[in-house]
């Protein structure tokens, strides 16, 4: 499978993630919600890991650390906000909301890490915008 596929399966496990995300919180508090979702992730992840075999640690370089440090705790405020919002409102609503974060995934691509931007990415990201709003707006 080449990263089209993975990237498709990501998109159908965030929509189911988002309805039974939403199923979850209609009776415990999103903070909670959010730990809760956050240690079966932890136990998941780490249990891939050793199934497949250790990484050896010692090629982990100190910027790629850091660098994944940020993106959990990036990882942990969203998961935080998303849970918030989806106790608050209806999960077709939040989802499409949240997924605006493709649209400033494509800008920070491009101004952190030097992605060229065509033409497709452009008029894409606008489309994500414009149904994030039509979706949203009420």
């Amino acid at each position: 499978m080449n990263w089209f596929h993975w990237a498709l399966l990501a998109a159908v496990f965030a929509g189911i993630t988002a309805v039974l995300a939403k199923a979850g919180t209609s009776q415990v508090e999103p903070n909670l919600a959010t730990a809760i979702r956050t240690c079966v992730v932890l136990v998941l992840a780490w249990g891939i890991v050793l199934a497949t075999g250790m990484p050896a640690w010692r090629s982990l370089s100190g910027n790629a650390i850091l660098f994944l440090a940020l993106s959990g705790l990036a990882t942990g405020a969203s998961w935080l906000c998303y849970f918030q919002a989806l106790s608050l409102g209806p999960a077709s609503s939040v989802a499409p909301v949240d997924k605006l974060s493709v649209v400033f995934a494509i800008a920070l691509a491009a101004i952190f890490l030097g992605e060229k931007l065509a033409w497709q990415h452009w008029v894409g990201g606008l489309l994500i915008v414009g149904g994030a709003a039509i979706i949203a707006w009420k």
